[in-house]
C-alpha cells in the first residue's frame, strides 16, 4: 500500500534558510553531476567547513532546472551497494545546489554568475560532444549553443568585472568522460577567443589567472530509481521528485599539484579524490580492470547462459574466469603496485556483485569489437610480449567473442548490437569452410583490431584450437581443455 507524502521539500519547510557563497559554477544538471560532483561538495562542507554552494547551469535548452528551482535545489540521494562482500545502504539530503539557472530563459542571469565574488571553480558533465566547436557561435547570440561558447562568455564577463584581476582567475575541472579533457576544454575557448578577436589581456588572463584540470570520474548512477520509486519514497517524509540513486563507489582523479591540494582539501573526507601530477595511469587501470573485465566477460558469460555480470560473478565457474583473468592476466601487465590493482579489482567485483544495479549482458555487448580493441586487446598483447605466451583467458574471451559474433547459438540468435559493416563482416568470415580459416580471417582484420593479429605468435592458432573447443565441447569443458594447452 502506498504512502502519500504532502509535504513539498523546499529549505522553508525543512528550516535550512542559511544560504552558501557561490563557489562553484557547474555545468550540467544530470543525475551523475548530482550525485557525483555535488556530494563531494557536501562531504568537504562537512569536514571542512568549506562553505561552498553550488549555481547550477542548464547547458542545453531542454533540462531539469525548473523541477530544481522547485525544490530549491534539494534532492534525496540514495547510495546502495557493497564494499568488501557487505551490502551498504545509506540516505543523504543534499543542500549543496543554491541557485539553478537556464541561460535559455534569462541570459542576464547567467552571466551574473561570472560576478560572484567567491567564484573559485567551474564544473562540467556535457557528455562527451559538450566540448565541441561550433563555429556557427557567435558573442551576440543569448546564448551560443555549445557549453565551450557559453563558458567563454562568463569566462570573459568575469575578466570585464573584475578588470582582469589574477585573483579573480577561477580553477576549471571538467568532468566529460574523454581523455585529456581539460586540455580540449582550453583549446575549445582558445578557437572562440580566436573567432571573435578577443582583446589579448583576456587571452593572457585564461592561460595565466585560471588553471584547466583533466579528470576521471568513476561512478554508476542509475538515477531516478521510477521502478521501485514507492520503496523509496515510503523511507521520506517529504515528497522529493528528484530523487537519485548511486553505487557506493566514488572515485576522482584530477590532475593537479600541492595549489590544488590546497584548495580542494578532500584529504580530510573519507572519498576517494586523487589529486595526482599524472592521471594516465589511473585511466588505464580503469579502461583495463573495470571496462576489460566487463567487456571480456560478456560473450563467454552469455555463451555460458549467464544473463547479468552479477551472476556471472556469482557463479562458481564464469566467477573464476574473471577473476583469473583480472589477477593473473590484466594486472600483471599495469604498472602500478600489486596490492593497488588489487585492491581496485576486488572494489570492482564489489561493484559487479551489487544487488541493486541489474546490468544485463546483452544490454553491455553493444559494439563488442571496438571495445576489446581498447579495453582488452592492449592486455593480451602486452602479456604475451612480456611473458612469451599467450594469456590463457583472454584469448580465449577473445575466441568467444569471434564466436558470439556468429550469430547463433544452440538454434537461438545472440544479442548482437553493432554496425551493419561489422554484422556483414562476421557472416562472411563464419562462411568459411574451415576453423582454422575462420581465425584466420577474423584475426587479420584490420579494420576490427588497427592491426593484423595473425602476427602475434601462436595466436592464430590458439583461437582456431579455442573455436573448435566451443563449437564441438560446449564453453565449460572448451575452456578446460584449451587451459590444459596453453
Amino acid at each position: 500500500m502506498s504512502t502519500t507524502i504532502d509535504m513539498k521539500l523546499n529549505r522553508a519547510n525543512l528550516g535550512l534558510e542559511e544560504k552558501l557563497p557561490i563557489k562553484v559554477v557547474q555545468f550540467g544538471e544530470g543525475n551523475f553531476l548530482r550525485a557525483f560532483v555535488d556530494y563531494a561538495f557536501q562531504q568537504l562542507n562537512t569536514t571542512s567547513k568549506f562553505n561552498a554552494g553550488v549555481a547550477i547551469v542548464q547547458p542545453i535548452d531542454r533540462g531539469m532546472v525548473e523541477m530544481l528551482n522547485e525544490q530549491d535545489g534539494l534532492y534525496t540521494l540514495f547510495l546502495k551497494g557493497v564494499q568488501k562482500g557487505k551490502e551498504i545502504q545509506k540516505t543523504e539530503l543534499i543542500t549543496t545546489i543554491q541557485k539553478s539557472v537556464n541561460p535559455y530563459v534569462d541570459f542576464q542571469q547567467y552571466l551574473d554568475l561570472a560576478k560572484e565574488d567567491a567564484l573559485e571553480f567551474i564544473i562540467s558533465n556535457t557528455t562527451e560532444s559538450g566540448i565541441d566547436y561550433v563555429e556557427s557561435d557567435t558573442m551576440d547570440m543569448k546564448p551560443p549553443s555549445s557549453f565551450p561558447a557559453k563558458l567563454t562568455l562568463l569566462l570573459l564577463e568575469r575578466f570585464n568585472h573584475f578588470n582582469g584581476s589574477d585573483a579573480k582567475g577561477v580553477t576549471i575541472i571538467p568532468c566529460e568522460l574523454i581523455n585529456h579533457n581539460s586540455e580540449a576544454l582550453k583549446e575549445t575557448l582558445l578557437k572562440y577567443a580566436a573567432l571573435w578577436s578577443l582583446d589579448q589581456k583576456f587571452i593572457t588572463w585564461l592561460h595565466n589567472s585560471c588553471s584547466f584540470h583533466s579528470t576521471l570520474v568513476d561512478r554508476i548512477v542509475p538515477g531516478y530509481p521510477k521502478d521501485d520509486i514507492e520503496a523509496y519514497n515510503v523511507q521520506l517524509n517529504y515528497k522529493d521528485n528528484l530523487i537519485v540513486a548511486a553505487e557506493v563507489f566514488f572515485l576522482w582523479v584530477i590532475e593537479g599539484g600541492k595549489e590544488l591540494k590546497e584548495k580542494l582539501p578532500f584529504h580530510t573526507t573519507d572519498l576517494d579524490v586523487k589529486i595526482v601530477d599524472d592521471m594516465q595511469p589511473y585511466r588505464t587501470r580503469k579502461v583495463r580492470i573495470l571496462n576489460g573485465a566487463h567487456t571480456s566477460m560478456v560473450p563467454f558469460s552469455l555463451l555460458y547462459g549467464n544473463e547479468t555480470v552479477k551472476e556471472t560473478v556469482d557463479n562458481a565457474f564464469t566467477g573464476a574466469f574473471v577473476n583469473k583473468a583480472i589477477f593473473e592476466e590484466i594486472n600483471d601487465t599495469l604498472p602500478m603496485e600489486k596490492a593497488e590493482l588489487d585492491s581496485f579489482a576486488e572494489a570492482v567485483l564489489d561493484r559487479f556483485r551489487n544487488p541493486f544495479i541489474k546490468h544485463k549482458l546483452a544490454d553491455i555487448a553493444l559494439n563488442s569489437i571496438s571495445k576489446f580493441k581498447v579495453r582488452v586487446l592492449p592486455s593480451l598483447l602486452e602479456f604475451e610480449s612480456k611473458n612469451g605466451k599467450l594469456p590463457t583467458h583472454l584469448t580465449f574471451a577473445l575466441a568467444c567473442l569471434i564466436r558470439f559474433y556468429k550469430g547463433t547459438w544452440k538454434g537461438s540468435p545472440l544479442p548482437i548490437n553493432d554496425s551493419d559493416t561489422m554484422v556483414v563482416a562476421f557472416q562472411q568470415i563464419w562462411k568459411e569452410t574451415s576453423i582454422q580459416t575462420v581465425a584466420t580471417a577474423a584475426l587479420q582484420q584490420t579494420d576490427f583490431w588497427d592491426e593484423d593479429l595473425t602476427k602475434v605468435p601462436s595466436l592464430t592458432k590458439a583461437i582456431a584450437y579455442a573455436l573448435d573447443e566451443i563449437e564441438t565441447n560446449g564453453i565449460e569443458q572448451g575452456l578446460a581443455n584449451f587451459s590444459k594447452k596453453y
